[in-house]
């Protein structure tokens, strides 16, 4: 692996700058925000087959040739924060999308674990949040223990290029 502890702030910040530009040239990220969520839609649909809705899209972000709504999540757990909290899910009540597809990465942007989430238990899980307007759901490893979820580690990870 690389040596960074030489490499100054500036050049640091260039090299997070084009390595943004080559992921998304290479159509793995979509946008110039945190990879993450970019990664998760990526891995989800290439793993699945499911067509991508554009960014504008409200309130799911893929859907499969059945016509299956998916709200895409992903999370990155590192040492320094262990959180396994997704991003905001808006108008939960909606139902905007009919499965969560969520995947857990480690430091290093590796699968840890992937998930296809009923609504249903998404909806039992969650927890409101005035302040936001939105539910907060936290991928725990007891989520894969509930009805209807299908654990997808293997064909998750198996999608990362």
């Amino acid at each position: 692996m690389w040596d960074f502890a030489q490499v100054s702030a500036a050049e640091l910040l260039a090299i997070h700058a084009q390595v943004s530009e080559e992921l998304r040239t290479r159509g793995i990220v979509r946008s110039a925000n945190n990879p993450t969520g970019d990664l998760a839609e990526y891995l989800f649909c290439t793993a699945f087959g499911w067509k991508q809705a554009p960014n504008s899209e409200r309130g799911f972000d893929a859907t499969g040739q059945d016509g299956v709504r998916y709200q895409i999540k992903g999370r990155r757990v590192h040492r320094r924060n262990p959180s396994r909290q997704l991003s905001a899910i808006r108008d939960l009540a909606g139902g905007h999308f009919d499965v969560l597809a969520g995947v857990i990465f480690d430091d290093d942007f590796r699968v840890v674990r992937a998930a296809l989430i009923p609504r249903g238990v998404v909806e039992k899980r969650s927890t409101f949040v005035a302040h936001t307007n939105s539910h907060k759901f936290l991928l725990r490893d007891d989520v894969w223990e509930a009805q209807g979820v299908q654990d997808v580690t293997v064909e998750v990870a198996a999608a990362m290029p």
